[in-house]
C-alpha cells in the first residue's frame, strides 16, 4: 500500500477567526503527528488590496498575518496552502452593496460579470503574495442556486453544467496567471447530475463535462458521513471518469455545535483512507469546519486528526493508537473521548446538546426526540469530565462542556416537563418548575462565562457576538418564561396558549430518536426560512 501525503483544513471564516498563537500550536501539533500541510479556509477573512468591505467587521487576517503564518508553518515543515472561494459560500461579502454587481444570489458570485473576475484577481493576488505555496483550493462547492438568480435575469436559463465550466475556466485561467495549481471539491459536478446528490454518479456526468474540465485542476471527493469502505471504493470509480488527479478530504467532525464527533470521525475515516490506500489515492486531506458558531474548540479533534494520521502510515490498531495518543497528548485517549458523550446516541451523528440548549421553552418543535430523557445522564458526563478538567493544556475544553451539562441536565426535558404540567389538571409541580428556570438562569449565566473564555483563549473578539446575541437571547427567554409561569401560578394569567398546541413530530421521526440540527436561528425561533 502506498503512503498517502497529509493535510488538515482549519476553518477560520465561521465566527471562528483563530488567533495567530492558537494556529501556530495546531502547526507544532499537526507536524508532530505526520501531518505535511495545512489548508486555511478563509471565505473573506483575508485583506485585499483595494477592497475595505473585503472581510469587514469580520476579524480578517492581515497579508502580514499570513505571511507570519505561513513562515511558521515552513519551520515546522508543513506547506501552508490558501482554501478561499470563487464562486458560492461567501455570504460574508454579498451582504455588502458594494458587491451587488458581482453577486448572483444569497452568497453566489455572478458568472460572467466581469468585475466578478477583477475580484477573483485580487484573491489570487493576495494569496500569490502571502503564501508560499502553488497549490491553492478554489472551493466552488455546495452552489446549489448557481445561475438560478441575477444571472437568470440577465442570461435565461442556462444549463448549469455550462455555467459552472465557464466560470471554472476563467477562474483556473486567473490561478495559472498567478502559478498556482488549483483543487475544487467535486460535489457539483454530482449533484447538477443527480438531482441536487453528492452520490456515486455511474455515468451520468456528461462525458463532454468531464472532458471540459481544465487539465490544471485536481478534484477533491469530500466524504465525512460513510462508515462503509465500499461507498468510498465506487466513488473512487466515479471520480476516475474524469482523469484528473483525486484528493479525498475527510473530517474531523467539530462542527454541530459545542462537541465534537470523535469516535464517529474515526470509524469514518478509517473506512476511507483503507480504501484511500486500497486505490492508490495518495492525497488526503481532514477537515475541521465550524459551521454556523464555531462552537467546538478546535483542539477538541485531536483524537480524530492523530488517528488519521495513523491510518494513512497503515497502522489500523485501534489500541495501539489509543496508547501513542495518550502519550503524545498527555490525556489518556479515553478521557479525551468523554467529550463525544453529550451527543453520544447509538453511534450515529447527533446534535442535542446545541439544539436542546436552544429550543425554545414553551414552542420546543424539537422536544420530541429526546422523550424518555430527563436529563440525568449529563450530571454523570460532568463527573467523567472532570478528570479532563485537571490538565494543564486542554482543561478549559472540559470545563467548558462541563458547564454545557449543568445547563443540559435542566434544560433538555425542561419543555416536555413545563407543557405536561401546565396541561395537567391539579398543576402540581409549578411551584418546583418554577424554581428549575430560575436554577437554569443561573446555569447559562455560568456557561456562557466559561465558554467566552474559551473563545477568548483561541480566536479574535470578531465573531463572538454571535453567541453574545444567542446566549443572552437565551437567557432572557428563559426569564420571560419564568415570569409567565410565576404569573400562572399566582392566577394573574389565565392560560398559556403557547402551551396548549401539541407538540408534532418532527418529519419521520420517532419519539426520542436524535438527530442533527446545526442551525441556531431557526432551533431558537419558530419561523419560516427566507
Amino acid at each position: 500500500m502506498k503512503k498517502c501525503s497529509l493535510g488538515a483544513m482549519i476553518d477560520c471564516s465561521r465566527n471562528g477567526v483563530y488567533t495567530l498563537e492558537t494556529l501556530k500550536k495546531m502547526f507544532v501539533l499537526l507536524a508532530k503527528m505526520g501531518y505535511d500541510s495545512v489548508q486555511l479556509y478563509l471565505e473573506d477573512v483575508y485583506s485585499l488590496d483595494g477592497a475595505p468591505y473585503f472581510g469587514y467587521l469580520r476579524g480578517r487576517y492581515s497579508a502580514e498575518d499570513l505571511k507570519e503564518l505561513d513562515c511558521c508553518a515552513r519551520l515546522c515543515g508543513l506547506q501552508l496552502i490558501p482554501c478561499i472561494q470563487t464562486l458560492a459560500h461567501l455570504s460574508g461579502l454579498t451582504r455588502w452593496p458594494q458587491y451587488g454587481d458581482c453577486t448572483d444570489t444569497a452568497d453566489i458570485l455572478l458568472v460572467g460579470e466581469e468585475k466578478t473576475y477583477v475580484l477573483l484577481d485580487k484573491m489570487f493576488s493576495a494569496c500569490a503574495s502571502c503564501f508560499t505555496s502553488r497549490r491553492i483550493n478554489i472551493g466552488m462547492d455546495e452552489a446549489h442556486m448557481v445561475g438560478l438568480g441575477n444571472y437568470l435575469d440577465r442570461c435565461g436559463y442556462e444549463n448549469r453544467f455550462e455555467i459552472l465550466l465557464k466560470h471554472l475556466r476563467r477562474v483556473s485561467a486567473i490561478a495559472e496567471r498567478y502559478g498556482f495549481s488549483p483543487m475544487m471539491w467535486s460535489d457539483m459536478f454530482f449533484r447538477l447530475a443527480n438531482a441536487g446528490e453528492y452520490k456515486d454518479a455511474g455515468n451520468s456526468v456528461p462525458p463532454k463535462v468531464m472532458r471540459c474540465i481544465p487539465e490544471n485542476i485536481t478534484l477533491i471527493y469530500w466524504d465525512y458521513y460513510s462508515k462503509d469502505k465500499d461507498h468510498y471504493n465506487r466513488m473512487f470509480r466515479a471520480h476516475r471518469q474524469f482523469d484528473r488527479p483525486v484528493v479525498f478530504a475527510g473530517g474531523a467532525w467539530s462542527w454541530s455545535g459545542f462537541v465534537p464527533a470523535n469516535r464517529f470521525s474515526i470509524l469514518a475515516n478509517e473506512a476511507a483512507i483503507r480504501s484511500c490506500l486500497e486505490n492508490g489515492i495518495s492525497d488526503v486531506l481532514i477537515t475541521c469546519w465550524k459551521d454556523d458558531g464555531a462552537e467546538c474548540s478546535l483542539f477538541t479533534s485531536l483524537p480524530a486528526l492523530f488517528a488519521a494520521a495513523q491510518f494513512v502510515r497503515g497502522n489500523f490498531d485501534l489500541k495501539d493508537i489509543a496508547e501513542r495518543f495518550s502519550s503524545f497528548i498527555g490525556i489518556s485517549w479515553e478521557t479525551f473521548l468523554v467529550l463525544d458523550e453529550l451527543d453520544l446516541h447509538a453511534g450515529e451523528l447527533c446534535n442535542p446538546s446545541k439544539y436542546m440548549l436552544y429550543s425554545d421553552l414553551f414552542l420546543g418543535f424539537l422536544d420530541r426526540t429526546v422523550i424518555g430523557e430527563d436529563g440525568a445522564r449529563y450530571a454523570e458526563i460532568r463527573a467523567k469530565l472532570k478528570d479532563g478538567a485537571e490538565n494543564r493544556k486542554y482543561g478549559y475544553i472540559f470545563r467548558t462542556l462541563m458547564a454545557l451539562c449543568e445547563v443540559l441536565e435542566i434544560k433538555l426535558s425542561l419543555g416536555l416537563r413545563t407543557r405536561e404540567i401546565c396541561c395537567s389538571v391539579e398543576k402540581k409541580g409549578l411551584d418546583s418548575l418554577i424554581f428549575d428556570y430560575r436554577e437554569l438562569e443561573r446555569r447559562i449565566v455560568r456557561f456562557y462565562r466559561v465558554f467566552r473564555a474559551q473563545w477568548d483563549r483561541e480566536c479574535r473578539d470578531s465573531g463572538f457576538e454571535h453567541h453574545d446575541i444567542r446566549l443572552g437571547g437565551l437567557l432572557c427567554r428563559v426569564r420571560h418564561c419564568r415570569e409567565i409561569l410565576t404569573e400562572y401560578r399566582k392566577g394573574t394569567r389565565a392560560s398559556i396558549p403557547a402551551l396548549e398546541e401539541a407538540i408534532l413530530p418532527y418529519g419521520d421521526r420517532k419519539d426520542g430518536e436524535k438527530l442533527v440540527y446545526n442551525d441556531w436561528l431557526f432551533t431558537a425561533l419558530v419561523k419560516p426560512r427566507g
